[in-house]
């Protein structure tokens, strides 16, 4: 047998013979996890034209083979809720997701994305998603390639990309407010003509490949220019009727943010109606409101319907500068900031009528969150980081926002580590064992110079697998393939089966883990991100193809696809 930090074994033909014919490549000796919650096994694994042929003992001799003694042979993970809709463009490796064994991701979640879209649009649709997602719009601007201006066009560009993992897309209700009623979106209701040509673009959009519909109702999503997202418009008869488009056909999936008017109840309600699923955004937990998640769970047992509410494995924590407060944009006094472009900014900061208004807001909308912040990043205030909090810093008579704003005066490009929400792990755990929720969340390819979640996969089987054991290696390789193939009709992915796509991941589960995070400027016009690389994640395979050996990717390989419908 060969180490697993050496590749090839044999390589004498194209393959070997197995029961079921010719034979590309044999996985041998993992533990295999099969992603339905089966009970593992030892096993080999023969691949042959990118699909699983066998799995057992597989007696092929002259096909290549890979020794995975000691390693969990898994189906590659799938990230049910990214923001790669326009990052796809410039980075088809998609990183840093793919590095952490995620194979296949879908995009359009929360309403959003980059399509369809008029070419007088595209500004404010980069100016949206700048500020309700965190995309730097110099990025956006320069890396996006406006081959496009329906959705079905846009499906077009993603199939002409060659990209490292599969990519499957929903079609999002801001843009297409947008594309039907120009500025007014954010202004008013739609008339029924209006409803009538949004209907029509979301089923052209999923005879193209579309896999469902998002939407927002969040009263915290604050678009380009301050304004309420385009969706937060709508009147719920508009969504309904966009959500019975996909009840007609009988296909897709439809994944919202909560608002005061579409939550639990109304959700459930509606998928009853149109009888599709529903995933929506999210159930976190809170230490300081201990009832908060158990309340939420039970309403959703109550309700019934096809729903499956999104939870994340990990504390949310922010890195943010005061001049893009995107995480408090439900604050009024920093809505404020957000409505102003990035070079006026400071100026309102610096007014000791908006700190004492926003500080009070604050409090009155998230306690004492700022009280434990802290510098996690400053070219002048480098003694500071990771030292003392904000409230300590401002002590019994001042504000830790009064702190803050005279350290980013300072230093503009001064951030502080907040922890916003999802902080208890007790509360954490419960979640990850209702198998009503799903585990997603990660944002990937959002908000990418204040968080990096898109290691959630590898910190599951970190965290709650090895380190806490909540969860068994079965039930938390069930949460990151089978559950969100399913809930999204991902067809032969997400399950390691005879026939299944070989989209595979080989882990360490001794060493898997999501490691820490850098800051790197390699997004186009010069932009910084947060990012992380994992341990423990050996190989992966894409459709067959290996796009990670012995720990590391290698570089220019592309066999994802364009998901259509679900399959490809």
């Amino acid at each position: 047998m060969v180490s697993r930090r050496r590749h090839v074994v044999d390589n004498k033909q194209r393959g070997g013979s197995t029961r079921g014919g010719i034979v590309d490549l044999v996985l041998r000796g993992a533990t295999v996890v099969d992603g339905t919650g089966a009970p593992s096994r030892r096993a080999d694994v023969a691949i042959r034209d990118g699909r699983i042929a066998e799995i057992g003992a597989v007696t092929a001799t002259d096909a290549t083979s890979i020794d995975l003694d000691g390693l969990v042979l898994a189906p590659g993970f799938i990230d049910p809720h990214t923001h790669y809709d326009a990052q796809v463009l410039w980075d088809p490796d998609l990183t840093p997701s793919s590095w952490h064994g995620v194979t296949s991701v879908v995009v359009g979640n929360c309403g959003f994305g980059i399509a369809p879209t008029h070419p007088r649009h595209r500004p404010i649709i980069m100016r949206t998603l700048e500020n309700v997602e965190g995309m730097p719009y110099a990025a956006l601007e320069a890396g996006i390639r406006w081959e496009f201006e329906t959705f079905p066009e846009y499906l077009d560009t993603i199939d002409r990309t060659p990209m490292r993992v599969n990519v499957a897309a929903l079609i999002g209700h801001t843009p297409i407010r947008f594309f039907v009623m120009d500025e007014d979106a954010t202004e008013r209701s739609a008339t029924g003509d209006e409803v009538a040509r949004m209907c029509t673009i979301v089923g052209e959009a999923l005879d193209a490949g579309a896999i469902g519909l998002s939407t927002s109702r969040s009263p915290g999503h604050v678009g380009a220019y301050g304004k309420p997202v385009p969706s937060r418009a709508a009147d719920m008869s508009e969504i309904r009727a966009l959500a019975q488009v996909l009840g007609d056909k009988r296909q897709g999936t439809i994944e919202s943010v909560y608002g005061p008017d579409f939550f639990v109840e109304e959700m459930a309600e509606l998928s009853r109606q149109i009888d599709r699923p529903f995933t929506w955004v999210a159930i976190v937990t809170q230490k300081d409101n201990l009832a908060y998640a158990p309340d939420l769970v039970a309403r959703v047992h109550k309700s019934g319907g096809r729903v499956y509410p999104q939870v994340s494995c990990k504390p949310i924590v922010v890195q943010m500068q005061l001049r893009d407060p995107f995480p408090f944009a439900n604050v009024p006094a920093f809505n404020d900031i957000l409505e102003l472009p990035s070079d006026q900014r400071e100026a309102l900061l610096s007014q000791p009528e908006w700190s004492k208004r926003a500080s009070v807001e604050v409090r009155g909308l998230w306690g004492n969150i700022l009280d434990t912040a802290v510098v996690a990043e400053s070219e002048v205030h480098r003694d500071l980081i990771n030292g003392q909090t904000m409230g300590a810093r401002a002590g019994e008579r001042g504000e830790p926002l009064d702190a803050m704003v005279d350290l980013a005066l300072q230093d503009p490009t001064t951030r502080f580590r907040i922890a916003m929400t999802n902080d208890d792990e007790e509360q954490i755990a419960e979640l990850l064992v209702d198998k009503a929720m799903m585990v997603g969340l990660s944002d990937a390819g959002a908000h990418t110079s204040q968080l990096c979640d898109a290691n959630y996969t590898t910190h599951l089987l970190a965290r709650f697998v090895r380190e806490r054991g909540d969860l068994s290696i079965e039930d938390a390789v069930w949460r990151l393939t089978g559950h969100p193939a399913l809930v999204y009709g991902l067809t032969d992915r997400g399950v390691l089966r005879p026939g299944a796509m070989a989209d595979l991941v080989a882990f360490d589960p001794a060493t898997v883990g999501g490691g820490s995070e850098t800051r790197v400027h390699d997004f186009p016009g010069g932009a910084d991100r947060l990012v992380a690389h994992p341990t423990g994640v050996e190989h992966v395979w894409v459709r067959g193809t290996a796009v990670r050996r012995d720990g590391v990717d290698l570089a220019g390989v592309r066999p994802g696809r364009l998901l259509r419908k679900g399959v490809g």
